[in-house]
């Protein structure tokens, strides 16, 4: 397939495997190379393509909290929760999140309760309902990176240009480089380098980055999600680690460039500004998050229809907050494979299709017969 094939080609593949293997040879005082691919693209795409097995021994790859799904705090997955119980309200949401447990249940399962839970691929699909339907209050779960975010703002301006009273958002939105900074910040784990999230440095740059080098003296990769892509930026990390030149390279020139997206960085920043928000593992982390700005304040279901809801811990036995922080690997949870599968979930990792969790699950039978 065009566009496609061209980042799957196995001559050049095996020409930067070599590469990327005899670097480290040439440098046995990196080995293994410690590497986080922050994206939950890049966890599923790394297993799917066998890049873990081929890569063991030179390269060690651990996966980091860039699945929204799953960063999504409980007490905001209860406030949703809540909020969907209330009278007169259609609660909307991207499909993955309707199976992630809260400490009241799961949105599917006040759905099957009774509650007017519907699952929507777009925020224009949630505003066409509150447009379809204006005696009802419609609110729409914003979760997700600067990927998603840009179009949800769009949603909210065309809500008040048509005059759609009944839309708001309950803005659970999460920033990338805040909590690459609390990782590394916290010392946990120890890393060489980031390969850096492709969808959200098409939006922030990957000049967003540069951080990374700067202050913590560690490479970053933006890399797309072809064998190729990710090939291509191991393969930079590895040499800037080798030569002790720690920099961003961007291997997704692409779709990236090192401003990002102007257009969408102005929707953001005319609908939200940056806020403190919590993150499942993390607690707390200072500017972090996004907010509905006072401007479209009428719009934040956050002041719309507040709820009470009591903060509760993670699930018994549930590691989750250590996977998303890059502690453990999923296998190390003794919950993983046994009580905490797909079909009946713990924790959100095992649930979104971004999640580390669901990543080894899926492609642990392929790892193990390597």
């Amino acid at each position: 397939m065009k566009y496609i094939d061209e980042f799957r080609d196995p001559v050049l593949a095996r020409r930067l495997i070599a590469e990327i293997r005899q670097e480290v040879a040439g440098h046995p005082e990196i080995r293994p190379v410690r590497l986080m691919e922050f994206c939950g693209g890049h966890t599923h795409a790394i297993f799917r393509f066998g890049l873990r097995q081929i890569l063991a021994g030179d390269v060690e790859m651990h996966s980091g909290p860039g699945c929204p799904v799953c960063v999504t705090a409980a007490l905001e997955l209860d406030t949703a929760i809540a909020m969907a119980n209330l009278p007169n309200v259609i609660l909307t949401t991207f499909g993955d999140m309707v199976r992630v447990p809260g400490s009241q249940g799961t949105l599917q399962e006040i759905r099957a309760g009774g509650a007017d839970v519907r699952i929507v691929y777009s925020p224009l699909d949630a505003l066409a309902i509150a447009r379809d339907d204006p005696k009802r209050e419609v609110i729409f779960l914003g979760v997700g990176f600067e990927t998603t975010a840009p179009g949800i703002a769009a949603a909210l301006v065309q809500a008040e240009q048509e005059a759609t009273p009944n839309f708001s958002v309950l803005s659970m939105h999460k920033l990338t480089p805040p909590a690459m900074r609390a990782i590394l910040d916290a010392g946990e784990v120890s890393l060489d380098g980031i390969i850096g999230p492709g969808h959200v440095s098409a939006v922030i740059g990957s000049d967003a980055w540069q951080f990374l080098p700067e202050h913590y003296g560690i490479p970053c990769a933006v890399a797309g999600f072809e064998p190729l892509d990710l090939l291509r930026a191991i393969a930079a990390l590895v040499h800037a680690i080798a030569d002790k030149t720690p920099g961003v390279f961007n291997t997704y020139g692409r779709s990236v460039r090192p401003e990002g997206n102007p257009v969408a960085q102005q929707m953001l920043n005319r609908v939200f500004e940056v806020a403190t928000t919590p993150w499942r593992g993390f607690g707390d982390i200072t500017e972090s998050g996004l907010r509905i700005r006072g401007s479209f304040a009428h719009r934040d279901a956050a002041l719309r229809f507040p709820v009470e809801v009591e903060e509760v811990g993670e699930p018994p036995g549930c590691r989750c907050g250590e996977v998303l922080r890059a502690v453990i690997d999923p296998t190390e949870c003794a919950l993983f494979q046994r009580v905490c599968t797909p079909r009946h979930p713990v924790g959100p990792c095992m649930v979104s299709a971004e999640g580390a969790c669901a990543a080894y699950y899926k492609y642990g039978e392929m790892e193990s017969n390597q």
